[in-house]
């Protein structure tokens, strides 16, 4: 895997609080593995990249997941997060996420259409990524699990990855 390429400036305020290059990515599927992430983040006092599963941004779209964001942001308000929706090669999608102001987005197509959504993302305070980053939990194979399950999950693995934001 190539490393994750991001161009654009963090966005402002308590959101977008780490590069998701360094900071514990865990990949979420629901909005009650959001919560249990965003739990398990303040619990340890980290921050956290909640990141869509791969190609989302196309399949569950922009506003869902800002939506999901917003909803898991209420819920655990002391929690510190960016997030990060995943496109594909999908630039329409990519553009979609843009508008909706996720933080951070992946595209993994041309590279020329990449550079273009790249200054694009710029002028909104948005970061485009041409790379997943690693995650240190997909919690997919968790979708049926009960919420404190999930939540020791995501607490586990933030204790045990090495990066601090």
């Amino acid at each position: 895997m190539t490393e994750a390429r991001a161009s654009g400036p963090p966005s402002e305020g308590g959101r977008d609080v780490c590069d998701p290059g360094t900071a514990p990515v865990i990949i979420f599927h629901t909005l009650a593995h959001a919560v249990a992430v965003l739990n398990a983040a303040a619990e340890a006092g980290r921050a956290v990249v909640l990141a869509s599963a791969p190609d989302a941004g196309i399949y569950a779209g922009a506003g869902w997941f800002r939506e999901v964001l917003r909803a898991a942001r209420e819920a655990v308000p002391a929690a510190q997060s960016s997030a990060l929706l995943d496109c594909g090669e999908d630039a329409g999608a990519a553009m979609a996420a843009v508008r909706a102001g996720i933080d951070a987005i992946v595209f993994t197509g041309r590279a020329d259409v990449a550079a273009r959504l790249g200054d694009i993302a710029t002028q909104a305070g948005a970061r485009l990524l041409t790379a997943r980053p690693a995650a240190i939990l997909d919690l997919g194979v968790s979708f049926f699990a009960d919420d404190e399950s999930v939540r020791r999950r995501c607490a586990d693995a933030l204790a045990s990855s090495a990066g601090f934001c």
